[in-house]
C-alpha cells in the first residue's frame, strides 16, 4: 500500500466522504488512489477557491468536514481567500496540498513554495507528510483538528513522493474531542447581572444561533426582560417559523452604535464583541457604549445551548413558546426593491430551504422581512472575502440532499468564484442564484464616502462594472446553467417558483 492508498482508507474511516478538488501533478496518485478505493465523493472545481469555499458551505451545513484536494503552494494561495472566510466562520476543513517530492525540492522548480507560511495564517493545523508510513496518522490527526470545536482549518501538505512510496499505514480514527461545558462560575455571574441590571443584551453567535440554543435564550429573555441580538455575520442561523426572530448588529458604524447606545451589559454567548468592519476617521472602533460591562457565558468553542439551558435553570425561568411571527407575506410586485425581494423570497421559499447570503448592500434588511417564511437556514459571509456565495451554495447544496439551495448574489462578488456555477451543473446542484446585477462595487461607493473622500472620474471607473456590461444569462448557459432576466418583482417571483419546482440550478439576472 502507498502513501496515498493509506491517505484515502484514513480519510474515509475518519468519517470524511467528500473531496472537493482541483489536482494537479504532484496529487496525480492521491487521485489514483481515489479512483482506486470506492467511497469518496469527487466533486470539480474549476478554481481552487471554489474547492475552498465548497469545503466551507458544505461543513456549515453537514456538521462534519469534507476535505480539499489542491495543487502545491499556488493551489493553495488561490483558494485563501475562501479558507479566511472560512477561518472566521470556523468551519471545519481538511486541506491536502501537494507539494515537491522531499528530495526534488531542494532544486527550487517553478511551483516550490512557501505552502507551510501559507497554510499557517488560515489554519490551525499544519503538518508536512515527509514519509509514506506516517500519512495516515497524520491524515487522521488532521481530521480531528478539523473537528475540534467549534470546527478548524487542517491543512496537510502531502509531497508527491509520500503520495507514491511504499509503506502507507492505515490509521484508525482518532475521538472527536468534546465540546467544553461553560464555567459554572460564569453561569452564576451572568444569572446574577440578569437579576439586577437593566439594559443587558445578550449577543448571539455561533452553535447559539441554533434552534434549541434559541429556545433557551427565550426563556431568558421572557423571564429577565434582557435583549437579544445576533451577530452582524454568522455562519449559520436557524430562521423562519418556530425560531427567533434575531435582529443582526448593522454593518454601518452609525446605525450599529445607534443600535447598541442603550446596552449597559452585553453579555457574549459564542459571540465577539462587536467592532467595525474597518477603522473609519473620526468614527469608534468599538460598537457598543464604551462604558458597557462585557460579560462572557460561553467562549467560541463551549456548548451554548447547555450553557443557556444552565442559565435559564438558574434564573428558575419558565417555558417559553417562541413567538408567532404573523402572517406568511406575499411576493412583492411591481418595482424592484430591497423589502420587496425579501418578501418574495420569504413568500416562495420552500420548507427547509437553506439561503446563502452575499446581497452585501442591497440585503442589510432582510432579515425583518423574511422572519415568518417556512423554517430555513440562513449562511452568511463570515470573514468579509468577497466570491464566498457561489462557492458555499455549492458546498451546501451537496451537503443537504435535495433542499432547494437560494443564493443572494451580487454581481461583483459573483465573478470572483463564477466557476462554482459549472460545477452546480455538473452535479445537478438544486441552486437558485437571484444574481442582484447593478453593475457596480455599490459597497464601495459607500465606503468612499465613509473614509470622507470624494470620488472624481478614475475613482467611479474602478467601481463600475459596466462599459462593457457582464450579460449574467449568457456567462450561466456557458457554464451549462439556465438562466433568465428579471427588471420587476412579478418577474424574479415567477422565474422563482418556476426554478423551486425543477431540478437543476437555475439563475435569475436581477437588474437592479
Amino acid at each position: 500500500m502507498n502513501g496515498a492508498e493509506s491517505l484515502v482508507h484514513t480519510l474515509l474511516g475518519s468519517g470524511v466522504d467528500v473531496c472537493f478538488s482541483n489536482p494537479g501533478t504532484s496529487e496525480m496518485h492521491f487521485v489514483a488512489a481515489l479512483d482506486r478505493i470506492p467511497g469518496m465523493r469527487c466533486i470539480l472545481g474549476l478554481q481552487e477557491n471554489v474547492v475552498t469555499g465548497a469545503a466551507d458551505g458544505y461543513w456549515r451545513m453537514a456538521e462534519k468536514p469534507a476535505c480539499t484536494l489542491l495543487h502545491c503552494g499556488p493551489g493553495l494561495a488561490n483558494g485563501l481567500a475562501n479558507l479566511h472566510n472560512a477561518r472566521r466562520a470556523r468551519s471545519g476543513i481538511v486541506n491536502i496540498v501537494g507539494d515537491q517530492a522531499v528530495y526534488h525540492r531542494p532544486f527550487d522548480a517553478p511551483l516550490t513554495a512557501d505552502t507551510t507560511g501559507w497554510a499557517q495564517g488560515v489554519s490551525a493545523f499544519v503538518r508536512t507528510s515527509t514519509r509514506a508510513e506516517d500519512v495516515g496518522a497524520d491524515a487522521a490527526v488532521a481530521v480531528q483538528a478539523a473537528r475540534t470545536s467549534p470546527g478548524q482549518v487542517a491543512t496537510l501538505i502531502l509531497p508527491s513522493d509520500s503520495s507514491w512510496n511504499e509503506g502507507g499505514v492505515v490509521a484508525k480514527a482518532l475521538p472527536v474531542p468534546a465540546v467544553p461545558e461553560a464555567d459554572p462560575h460564569a453561569v452564576r455571574q451572568v444569572a446574577q447581572v440578569l437579576r439586577g441590571k437593566r439594559n443587558v443584551l445578550l449577543l448571539l453567535g455561533g452553535l447559539a444561533l441554533r434552534e434549541g440554543a434559541q429556545q433557551q435564550a427565550h426563556r431568558i429573555a421572557a423571564a429577565t426582560g434582557a435583549k437579544l441580538m445576533c451577530e452582524g455575520s454568522s455562519a449559520r442561523v436557524q430562521r423562519g417559523r418556530g425560531r427567533l426572530p434575531l435582529d443582526r448588529v448593522p454593518y454601518v458604524v452609525e446605525q450599529a452604535t445607534e443600535a447598541l447606545k442603550w446596552v449597559e451589559h452585553l453579555v457574549l454567548v459564542n459571540a465577539k464583541a462587536p467592532v467595525g468592519f474597518f477603522g473609519y476617521p473620526g468614527k469608534p472602533s468599538i460598537l457598543y457604549p464604551a462604558g458597557a460591562e462585557v460579560h462572557v457565558l460561553t467562549r467560541l468553542d463551549q456548548d451554548a445551548e447547555a450553557a443557556l439551558a444552565a442559565l435559564a435553570d438558574e434564573l428558575g425561568a419558565p417555558k417559553a413558546a417562541i413567538p408567532d411571527p404573523g402572517p406568511r407575506p406575499e411576493a412583492g410586485r411591481g418595482a424592484l426593491s430591497p423589502e420587496g425581494l425579501a418578501q418574495t423570497v420569504a413568500a416562495l421559499m420552500p420548507e427547509g430551504a437553506v439561503v446563502v447570503d452575499e446581497a452585501v448592500t442591497y440585503g442589510r434588511g432582510f432579515f425583518p422581512h423574511t422572519n415568518a417564511a417556512p423554517a430555513h437556514d440562513w449562511l452568511q459571509n463570515c470573514g468579509g472575502a468577497i466570491g464566498y456565495g457561489p462557492a458555499a451554495a455549492t458546498g451546501a447544496a451537496l451537503a443537504v440532499d435535495g433542499r432547494r439551495v437560494i443564493a443572494l448574489q451580487a454581481d461583483g462578488s459573483a465573478m470572483y468564484t463564477v466557476q462554482a456555477l459549472w460545477t452546480q451543473a455538473r452535479e445537478r446542484l438544486p441552486v437558485t442564484t437571484v444574481l442582484l446585477s447593478n453593475r457596480k462595487y455599490q459597497i464601495l461607493l459607500g465606503e468612499y464616502r465613509n473614509v470622507g473622500a470624494n470620488p472624481g472620474r478614475t475613482a467611479m471607473d474602478m467601481l463600475d462594472l459596466g462599459n462593457p456590461d457582464l450579460d449574467w444569462v449568457r456567462l450561466a448557459n456557458g457554464m451549462g446553467v439556465e438562466a433568465a432576466k428579471a427588471e420587476t418583482l412579478d418577474q424574479c417571483a415567477d422565474l422563482m417558483a418556476q426554478s423551486f419546482a425543477r431540478p437543476g440550478p437555475f439563475l435569475i439576472e436581477l437588474l437592479i
